[in-house]
């Protein structure tokens, strides 16, 4: 192979990769975009941004972390959550037992692809699942359990509601914009 081959070869190879990084440059401002949407204006600028598969898209300063969409559902629900979201996201995540020692708080101010009311891992509507496509809203976890009580279960109620309930991932939506 001839000179003027080998530096055709690398100047090829080298544009294929400068190719590549652009393709994940901008697939990752898609993603930091995405999971923005779902945070609060006074958050946006500290937290850190997270893909699904655990690569750190945007270090932030503060104490939430932001996901966007997962890439199997459909829609929009990307998240933000403080530490104790991010103990109960691994738990639901791989159906591990759960105890909430803190109260916390997550954002989906994007809002939902929907998901059921009662079931912690119903993958789609059922007839009796209790299918919901929330809006804007943000979430609490809560440490007793028996705060829970206090609230309707009911997410048609017009206000804050309990999902999950009875379940270690129970917790209270609150409504916080239009309903999709």
């Amino acid at each position: 192979m001839n000179t003027g081959m080998k530096i055709g070869f690398v100047g090829l190879a080298l544009l294929l990769i400068y190719s590549s990084s652009i393709q994940a440059g901008d697939k990752n401002k898609k993603l930091i975009a995405d999971a923005l949407s779902a945070a609060p204006p006074t958050l946006k600028d500290k937290v850190t941004v997270v893909d699904w598969e655990n690569n750190v898209l945007k270090k932030g300063d503060g104490s939430y972390t932001c996901f966007p969409t997962p890439p199997s559902l459909k829609g929009k629900a990307p998240m933000c959550m403080d530490g104790p979201w991010m103990k109960w996201a691994d738990a639901w995540s791989n159906k591990k037992p759960l105890t909430i020692k803190n109260i916390g708080i997550s954002y989906m101010l994007a809002g939902d692809g929907g998901a059921s009311n009662i079931d912690p891992f119903a993958e789609g509507p059922t007839k009796d699942n209790d299918w919901i496509k929330e809006g804007p809203h943000l979430m609490i976890i809560v440490p007793d359990p028996e705060l829970l009580d206090a609230l309707p279960t009911d997410p048609n109620n017009g206000g804050p509601y309990v999902m999950w309930k009875g379940t270690p991932y129970a917790h209270i939506m609150v409504p916080v914009g239009p309903r999709k």
